[in-house]
C-alpha cells in the first residue's frame, strides 16, 4: 500500500501543473484566515467578520469546512490530470508490463484520493484551531471540539467528489474533456432540480428528497451553507418575516449515500480499465 502510494505521489510531483495546482490549493485554503481581516464601514453601517462570530467555536468547524468545499475543484483538476496523463505519457501501460495489476492500479489512484483528502480535513483542522483559539469568545474543551462531524461530512465528501472525478478521467481519458463533462453535470442536476422544484412539482419536498440521492447533490448536502445560522442572519430574517427552517445537521444517512456513490465511482473505474485494451 505504502509503494503504491509513493509511486502516485511521484507522478504528481513530476507534474509541474499538478504540483503547482497542489500546492496553490493549500495556500489559498490558508487565505480562510483573512476573512477575519475583512471589515466594512459605509456610515453607520459596519461588518466586521471576526465580530460576528464566524470563528466562534463550534460554528466555525462548519464555516470553515463549508468554505474549503468550495475551493476542491483546485484538487479535482489533479485528480482528473492524474488519470489523463496516464493515457497521454504512457505510464498506465508502463505500470502494468513492469508487474502491476489493474486492481492495483485502481487502488493506487484511490489511495491518493483518500490521502488528498485526509490531508486536506487535516489542513482544515488545525487551521480552525488556531483561528478558532485566537477569535471565538467560547474555549472550554467540551464547546471546542462540539460540532466535529462537519470535519467527518468534509472528508466524506471529498473522497465522494475525488473518486468521481477519478472516473471521469478514466472515462473520458482527456482532463479538459473529463473537467468540462463534470461542469455539465452539475449543471443538469442543477437546472433540472430548479425546473422539478419550481415549475412541476410546486415546490414540492419528494423533489429535494429524489434529489438527495444524486451524486453531486448528495455531496453538496454534506455541508449545507452555514451563513443563515449566525445571529445577525436570523434577525434580520425574522424582521423581514422569513422563517428559516434549514436543516444544518450530518446525518448518517447523507453519508452513506455519498460513501455508496464513491465505491460505485471507484469499481466502474475498475471495471472499465478491466475490460479496456491498453
Amino acid at each position: 500500500m505504502k509503494r503504491l502510494i509513493s509511486i502516485e505521489l511521484q507522478k504528481i510531483w513530476k507534474n509541474r501543473a499538478s504540483k503547482v495546482l497542489t500546492i496553490g490549493y493549500f495556500v489559498i485554503l490558508s487565505f480562510i484566515a483573512l476573512i477575519a481581516s475583512i471589515k466594512f464601514d459605509i456610515g453607520n453601517f459596519k461588518i466586521h467578520f471576526a465580530e460576528m462570530g464566524i470563528f466562534n467555536f463550534p460554528f466555525i468547524w462548519h464555516f470553515n469546512t463549508w468554505i474549503a468545499s468550495l475551493l476542491k475543484f483546485f484538487l479535482a483538476i489533479v485528480i482528473v490530470s492524474m488519470m489523463a496523463n496516464e493515457y497521454s505519457y504512457g505510464t498506465l501501460k508502463q505500470n502494468l508490463i513492469d508487474g502491476m495489476s489493474k486492481k492495483e492500479f485502481i487502488l493506487s489512484k484511490f489511495l491518493t484520493v483518500v490521502l488528498f483528502a485526509f490531508g486536506s480535513t487535516l489542513f482544515i483542522f488545525v487551521m480552525s484551531l488556531l483561528l478558532g483559539y485566537s477569535f471565538s469568545s467560547y474555549t472550554e474543551f467540551s464547546i471546542v471540539f462540539s460540532g466535529m462531524e462537519y470535519l467527518l461530512a468534509y472528508f466524506v465528501k471529498l473522497v465522494g467528489f475525488f473518486s468521481f472525478c477519478l472516473f471521469l478521467g478514466v472515462l473520458i481519458k482527456r482532463s479538459a474533456f473529463a473537467i468540462g463533462f463534470l461542469f455539465i453535470w452539475f449543471l443538469v442536476e442543477k437546472i433540472s432540480y430548479g425546473i422539478l422544484k419550481f415549475e412541476i412539482f410546486n415546490r414540492s419536498p419528494k423533489v429535494d428528497d429524489f434529489y438527495a440521492f444524486m451524486p453531486l447533490e448528495s455531496m453538496s448536502n454534506l455541508v449545507v451553507e452555514p451563513f443563515t445560522r449566525l445571529s445577525v442572519i436570523k434577525n434580520i430574517q425574522t424582521a423581514v418575516g422569513e422563517n428559516n427552517v434549514k436543516d444544518y445537521d450530518v446525518h448518517f444517512s447523507s453519508l452513506l449515500i455519498v460513501l455508496v456513490w464513491a465505491a460505485i465511482f471507484i469499481f466502474s473505474s475498475y471495471k472499465i480499465i478491466k475490460k479496456r485494451d491498453l
